[in-house]
Formats: C-alpha cells, structure tokens, sequence
C-alpha cells in the first residue's frame, strides 16, 4: 500500500477511542486541497468547504498537525514541506477534477467528475464506487474507463457518451484522459459540495484497492 494510503487512514482515524470523528479521507483530502491552492486557510473557510462543523474540523487541523502535514500561524493554516510532498504523490493518482451538468450518465442534479490516473484495472462493475459515494451523503456514482477516445462502461465497451458530444468533449477539456484511466462521476441532488467529497471517497477507495492488491 503506498504511503499516502496509509496516511490519509492515519489522520481520518481516532486517536481516543472515545471520539468518535464525523470527517473521513475525503475530507483530509478536500483540506489539504484547500490548504495547498490557498496558501493560507482559515478554519472558518475549512468550515464551509468540507461541510463539517466548528468541532470537526479543529479535530481535523489537529490530525494534520501530528502527521507534520501542516503549520499554523495568525494568517491561518499552511502547507508543510512534507504535507507539500504528500499532497503532490496524492495528485499522481488523481490529478484532475471537474463539475459536469446534469445529464444522461449522472444520477443527481450536482455532479462532479474525478480522474485515477491508469487504475482502470482496479475498477470492476463499479458497484464499489457507487457504495464509496453513497457513504458520504451522495446519490451514487457512475465510474467509466477510457478507452480508444472512448469513455466506456466498465466490463463493455459501451460508449456511454455517445450521444453526450458536449460531455464527452468536457471531460477530454478537463481532465486529460488517457488509455486506462478511470473517471468516477458521482452525484447529488442536495449540495455540489457532497458531489465533489462523494467523488474524492469512491476516487480514494479506488486506489486503496489498486495498492493493497500490488
């Protein structure tokens, strides 16, 4: 299992077996996101982004603390070194993102789109990833593999966007594919805010899977 694996678990994990923790990778992953294109964040931004409470996310800053991911002062919170270093070996499994429109292959009103750099043979029925986003509040996800141009549905070689030249043409626009990659689109129909963590935990999940069968 790659490092970074281990520790996104480590920080979205209990440290007093009394508390229980309302954030999870997703969450570690959407802070250090913040943190990284921010330069600076306060907790209040951290707040409002990762939909999580005032409590929740000191509990998260101070995970990330202990791990040296990052350092704080009175303009807020900022990348360390080695949360520089983590956060960059994270992005080369998931390097690219995007908001899509409602549409055909979407199962919600807000959908959000997240590239896994060539772990389309970590992908099954993406039944799992589905599972992964409907964990974190969202109404599901659709997981496409990209082949010859093509995006298709798993386990055949369906084009799902054939009749979606405009999304088709979005997601080559943002995220860059290439021949085996995965793309996870997952959905919701209350905020855009939980289609994009619902799509961060079935991304994540996804490479756990890849790196604990190698």
């Amino acid at each position: 299992m790659h490092t970074y694996v281990k520790t996104l678990q480590g920080i979205s994990s209990r440290y007093a077996p009394s508390r229980v923790l309302s954030f999870d990778i997703a969450h570690v992953f959407k802070a250090l996101q913040l943190i990284e294109t921010r330069g600076h964040t306060s907790r209040d931004v951290l707040c409002k982004e990762l939909n999580l409470g005032e409590g929740s996310v000191k509990t998260l800053v101070k995970h990330l603390m202990m791990e040296n991911m990052i350092e704080t002062s009175n303009a807020g919170t900022r990348m360390s070194d080695k949360g520089k270093k983590f956060f960059a070996e994270l992005l080369s499994s998931i390097p690219a993102e995007c908001k899509i429109p409602k549409c055909s292959i979407t199962l919600g009103k807000f959908n959000y789109a997240i590239l896994l750099k060539q772990l389309s043979v970590s992908i099954k029925l993406g039944i799992e990833q589905r599972d992964a986003a409907i964990k974190l509040g969202g109404a599901g996800a659709t997981t496409l593999i990209f082949r010859n141009g093509k995006f298709v549905i798993p386990v055949t070689n369906i084009d799902s966007l054939k009749k979606e030249p405009q999304i088709h043409r979005l997601l080559i626009k943002e995220l860059s594919p290439k021949d085996g990659d995965a793309v996870i689109i997952a959905s919701s129909d209350r905020d855009e805010k939980v289609a994009e963590l619902s799509a961060k935990n079935a991304a994540l999940l996804t490479v756990m899977h890849h790196t604990k069968h190698n």
